[in-house]
């Protein structure tokens, strides 16, 4: 079994995790404030407050900014050591508050005509508009703990902890639950109370960080320095990054755009869908490559490029091992998963049937998605950051140019499919110009067979199970058992890294509690 395929997957075994945990406390916390906050001027000011910096975290913090930093952090660990990748750290966080606090500054001067930028409609009510200025300015501060959030991130993985960032959304939730409860049941404004509760998450992640870095002997005291080359390095590797991380926003947004023009409810199907893609997405998909960017980067640092191929290949075959089952899943249980969730009150049946074949058209795509990740992490790792967004612009392009196309017959599934159509242009982009990189091929097709025989096999059996009610919840847990058995009798690598991830962090557990 290949050591570097091993502590990929036990490391995201533990990203798994935690984001599980983060997730279904999100889903809490979307009820709690559903319950305390509702829907009306003040929900709609909280949430328009609370996105403005969430688009900076999701522009420079979240992957930007950790992707930039972890193979130059590596490369400078391996080649100078360890003072000298410290004061790098130390450097970055400098620029990075400095620079993070000189926006906060603008944004706190300038929180009327950008909110008027975000929310023009707003205007029409004085009240809305002032209530919204109000909560940008308590809300923003967060965007400088949630970045230095990303950097710490970057120095833990890096140095082979991946529990406390991945924990870190679960502080952002339990503040946002506690704000709100507190707010609802003391009689204070429960918007001004979440805007509070969002900036105490902010400073909650950053220090839940900070007694794990100390654990891994890094320390903020020491030197640092404004010309630091290695920051400069990670700057120049940014750029490229924010441009894709902006990439992603547009094709959101030119998505919802085009979906505007098509009957009422097909924003809200897709919406729907696409929640329930970006469950397995978000568990299995990024933990897989969260874990591996940081062995790949140690590797290309190392010039250890044989062993650089082998951790990539098993990144690849554990995300499709785990992405292609779970697409036949939900391809197959579409219609009584989202009739489950969500068949009450006011989402009809038509509701269902309408969300079921978005979420089947959206499905097809996510083991393309999934697998682009670790792709994407490989072109980092080897401090290429162009070529990722190059293609990501292409690719933004076919999406839109397919959905108008698409959506003329098929509506508001077009629009899905074209998601998928350019899920899979991404990959087969990143996957051949990476091989083509690298001289060889860097994923096993054996593998791919056995996963797509095994999944398609699932995937089958659970349609048949689909219309008896509730035996198609039930057997899931069968279905997934038996997937993972088929695998080790056919002695895939990717089986056991998986079954060895999950006994890894049972026996963990157990000696924890021990």
């Amino acid at each position: 079994m290949n050591k570097h395929g091993k502590a990929i997957a036990s490391n995201a075994a533990v990203v798994a995790g935690a984001t599980l945990i983060s997730r279904i406390l999100g889903f809490v916390r979307d009820v709690i404030v559903a319950f305390a906050l509702g829907a009306g001027l003040f929900a709609d000011a909280f949430f328009v407050a609370f996105r403005i910096p969430n688009l900076l975290r999701r522009l420079f913090g979240e992957g930007s900014l950790t992707m930039a930093f972890i193979p130059v952090y590596s490369r400078i660990r391996e080649e100078e050591g360890e003072e000298a990748a410290q004061a790098m750290a130390r450097s970055a966080m400098i620029w990075l508050g400095v620079i993070l606090t000189g926006i906060t500054v603008l944004v706190e001067l300038l929180a009327s005509p950008l909110t008027m930028a975000i929310a023009p409609g707003f205007t029409k009510n004085p009240e809305q508009f002032r209530v919204t200025v109000d909560l940008v300015r308590i809300c923003f501060p967060y965007a400088i703990f949630i970045c230095s959030v990303a950097l710490c991130m970057g120095i833990l993985n890096s140095r082979n902890h991946f529990l406390a960032p991945a924990l870190a959304p679960t502080v952002l939730n339990v503040a946002l639950i506690g704000s709100a409860l507190t707010g609802y049941f003391l009689g204070w404004n429960v918007a001004y109370a979440m805007a509070w509760g969002v900036l105490l998450g902010g400073v909650g992640q950053w220090l839940l960080q900070q007694p794990f870095l100390r654990r891994t002997g890094f320390t903020w005291r020491g030197a640092w320095s404004w010309r630091n080359k290695g920051v400069a390095r990670m700057g120049l590797l940014m750029l490229p990054t924010v441009f894709g991380a902006a990439v992603y926003q547009i094709n959101i947004l030119l998505s919802t755009l085009l979906a505007s023009f098509l009957p009422v409810g097909s924003v809200s199907y897709l919406y729907y869908a696409d929640r329930l893609v970006q469950f397995p997405l978000g568990v299995f998909g990024i933990a897989v490559s969260t874990a591996a960017l940081p062995s790949l980067a140690k590797l290309a640092a190392r010039r250890e490029m044989e062993e650089f191929d082998s951790a990539l290949s098993a990144s690849l075959g554990l995300t499709l091992f785990i992405a292609l089952p779970s697409a036949a899943g939900l391809i197959a249980l579409a219609s009584p998963v989202i009739a489950l969730l969500f068949e009450r009150g006011a989402f009809s049946p038509e509701a269902v049937s309408a969300t079921a074949s978005a979420l089947v058209a959206y499905s097809a795509g996510l083991p393309f998605i999934a697998l682009s990740r670790p792709l994407v992490a490989a072109f980092y790792a080897l401090e290429d950051t162009r070529t990722p967004v190059k293609i990501a612009a292409v690719c933004l392009v076919a999406n839109v140019g397919l959905g108008v196309w698409l959506m003329q017959p098929m509506a508001h599934v077009g629009l899905a499919l074209a998601v998928s159509f350019s899920s899979l242009l991404n990959f087969v982009l990143l996957f051949v110009l990476l091989s083509r990189k690298r001289g060889g091929r860097v994923m096993s097709f054996a593998s791919c067979i056995k996963s797509l025989v095994l999944s398609a096999g699932v995937g089958v059996g659970a349609w048949f199970t689909a219309s008896l009610h509730p035996w198609w919840l039930l057997l899931i847990p069968g279905w997934v058992v038996l997937y993972i058995a088929g695998g080790s009798l056919l002695r895939m690598e990717e089986a056991r890294l998986f079954t060895a991830a999950l006994g890894s962090r049972l026996r963990r557990r157990r000696e924890g509690k021990a």
